[in-house]
């Protein structure tokens, strides 16, 4: 009786064991873009990233707080709302004497950037669900794939954005988490841990509100999470104590600076 308990207990072990195993996240391959960080990025997606007048811009806003070379720093979006990267044409996006032939400086005067090369790097995010959507998720794979290949083609280095759960469905997060980065180890990409950012804020204080009312969108304390994990995965520099504050409250601003910083090393196996 007592072997046949023992037989049992064993076998119960291995099963949470295994089932333990199953679940665990793939590491990251690539955990830096240094010691050359880029200074110029696009962006393409969807309203996850220009929602709250885009996230984008919040980040250049935040690069530009810690360094005194401030017109270094140069950031695009290219968004469709609902889209997922097969709707965009990146090879157009990245012609010569497109995209970032000018820009503006902080006196809103127009800057002719020197022809060639526009963008150090490109950062990609799929539509909310496709990656772990049943009829969605083999297009995100091919076009990961796809476009990671025609980033490298114009001299350029691709990143994958890993989007959040939505606030109602909070079991999205492995998934999406697991998904992204295995395209990124499949591509030699960085991938931008946002939405697991996201669900720390959530666990750490969870009457924060990081969401719209669709519960999809990010609310303006959303969008500078997400700024603050894609400064700290970009740049290799830590979010905390940075001056620009989006106009959140100084608590607020701490918590979610901290908890990006926190879940970049976290991520990235520091």
């Amino acid at each position: 009786m007592m072997r046949l308990f023992a037989q049992v207990m064993v076998a119960m072990c291995l099963a949470v064991a295994a089932g333990f195993n199953a679940q665990a996240q793939t590491k990251p391959n690539v955990t830096t873009l240094g010691p050359n960080f880029p200074k110029a990025t696009l962006f393409v997606g969807n309203s996850f990233f220009y929602y709250n007048n885009g996230m984008p811009g919040r980040l250049s806003l935040m690069e530009r707080a810690i360094d005194t070379d401030k017109m270094a720093y140069r950031n695009t979006m290219v968004t469709i709302g609902g889209s997922g990267l097969d709707w965009h044409d990146m090879d157009n996006l990245l012609r010569p004497g497109g995209l970032g032939a000018y820009s503006f400086d902080d006196d809103n005067n127009v800057v002719f950037n020197k022809p060639g090369k526009q963008y150090d790097t490109v950062v990609m995010m799929d539509c909310s669900q496709c990656p772990i959507h049943p009829q969605l998720k083999d297009a995100f794979t091919t076009f990961a794939k796809k476009d990671s290949e025609i980033v490298r083609a114009h001299g350029m280095r691709p990143v994958l954005f890993m989007s959040w759960a939505y606030l109602d469905k909070p079991e999205m997060t492995d998934g999406l988490a697991e998904a992204y980065t295995t395209a990124g180890n499949a591509n030699d990409a960085l991938v931008i841990p946002a939405g697991l950012a996201f669900a720390r804020v959530r666990k750490l204080q969870p009457e924060l509100n990081l969401y719209a009312p669709d519960r999809r969108h990010p609310s303006p304390a959303g969008t500078y999470l997400a700024a603050c994990v894609t400064l700290a995965a970009l740049t290799g520099r830590s979010p905390v104590g940075n001056s620009y504050t989006m106009g959140i409250d100084p608590e607020t601003v701490q918590l979610l600076q901290t908890a990006a910083w926190d879940t970049v090393q976290e991520y990235y196996g520091r």
